[in-house]
């Protein structure tokens, strides 16, 4: 048995439909990306021509319906992300900010104009987006942001920085959060808007296989139509972020399935004292302990499937997900490390790489103390972190 998933059947869970999209998907990322991606991984890049095979395959804004996008289950969306992360997390959250943070902003809050002009291209990779809420000073308190949106005359200037935005110095568009006096507002900033600039951040140890940037706005001038119409709270972003976490919800099990596949076959071959390691009890201990934590990963994410198709999932119940399947893939991928010894700590076994990313997906799109808090918040009606 190679896939931990087989140990709970979970395949006879999923639809015919969903199957053969996370098949296509993985068949893909087979030939396309997994022979290359250590590659990518130590060379700090992801280069810019494979969005546009992640668009011909049809998983850019996969989940979204109309203009170029396939409209496709939730359940099938977070198969997708699971393959995808299954591979290298930087590839998973390529797709998640181009489909769940810079094409829903437009696909939920957008002008038909501005739905028409960046969808069906976003859907095709042959335009990339980002999304620019986080800054320097302000991560897990957007409300504190710093970038201002002022009005002048039937234009907006804008002012301000966001950091750590993934796509940001590839992106065609950018999804810009910015407080004004009536309050938080979304706007567009095309690439070569004068005064809007990016810089890339580099020396990362997490998340290499991923364009991260800085985003600079500088007396930005921009019409009236390039605001998002729809986005009119921070509640806006905020549940652009919902959509992404979800995704990442059932990318984390794929990273971790990935590493107990990678430890289980080692163990199989690994010889020590005469016999494969897989043959010890303390190997078959953490074995078996890994596949059970990625099983239950697996349910916990399906469950939230069936609620968001239903239209039922509440914003406690994504935290609760990101949170609990995260810390559990970070701890599958370091046991899955010890599994292969010193060999672990090599580029020709993923385990390491993937627990040096999911150091990243820990902290970003909502901190594990944030979500935890979230929790807390729904379980006692009490915030904890807001007077």
């Amino acid at each position: 048995m190679r896939d931990p998933l087989e140990l709970l059947d979970i395949r006879s869970l999923l639809g015919e439909e969903d199957r053969d999209i996370q098949a296509t998907v993985a068949g893909f990322l087979a030939e396309h990306a997994r022979p290359h991606v250590a590659d990518w991984f130590e060379a700090g890049v992801l280069p810019r021509e494979f969005a546009r095979e992640l668009g011909k395959l049809g998983v850019l804004g996969m989940h979204l319906e109309g203009y170029g996008c396939a409209g496709t289950s939730a359940t099938a969306y977070g198969l997708a992300c699971l393959e995808l992360e299954a591979v290298d997390s930087g590839i998973r959250s390529f797709v998640s900010v181009q489909g769940s943070l810079s094409m829903f902003s437009i696909h939920r809050y957008g002008s038909e104009e501005q739905k028409l002009e960046w969808l069906p291209r976003l859907a095709a990779g042959e335009a990339i987006g980002c999304f620019g809420l986080t800054e320097p000073d302000f991560g897990s308190n957007p409300s504190g942001m710093r970038t201002r949106a002022v009005r002048d005359g039937g234009d907006w200037v804008l002012d301000g920085t966001k950091t750590w935005i993934t796509n940001g110095g590839w992106a065609d568009v950018a999804t810009v959060w910015a407080n004004t006096d009536e309050g938080v507002r979304g706007f567009l900033v095309p690439r070569g808007t004068p005064g809007f600039s990016t810089r890339d951040i580099t020396r990362k140890l997490s998340m290499r296989a991923s364009v991260t940037s800085e985003l600079v706005l500088e007396g930005v001038r921009l019409p009236d139509s390039a605001r998002l119409p729809g986005a009119t709270s921070l509640g806006a972003p905020l549940s652009c972020l919902n959509e992404a976490r979800f995704g990442i919800v059932f990318g984390a099990v794929g990273a971790a399935r990935d590493c107990v596949e990678v430890a289980l076959d080692y163990a199989g071959t690994r010889v020590q004292f005469d016999r494969p390691i897989a043959g010890f009890q303390l190997t078959q201990r953490k074995l078996a302990s890994m596949a059970l934590a990625v099983g239950n990963a697996m349910l916990l994410a399906l469950h939230l499937a069936g609620l968001k198709e239903a239209g039922r999932i509440r914003p406690e119940q994504i935290s609760a997900g990101k949170l609990n399947n995260v810390e559990a893939a970070v701890a599958v991928a370091r046991e899955s490390r010890t599994i292969l010894g010193a060999n672990g700590i090599s580029l020709e076994y993923s385990p390491l790489r993937h627990a040096n990313n999911l150091e990243s997906v820990l902290t970003y799109e909502g901190t594990s103390e944030i979500h935890a808090l979230a929790i807390g918040q729904a379980l006692t009606g009490l915030s904890a972190y807001r007077g």
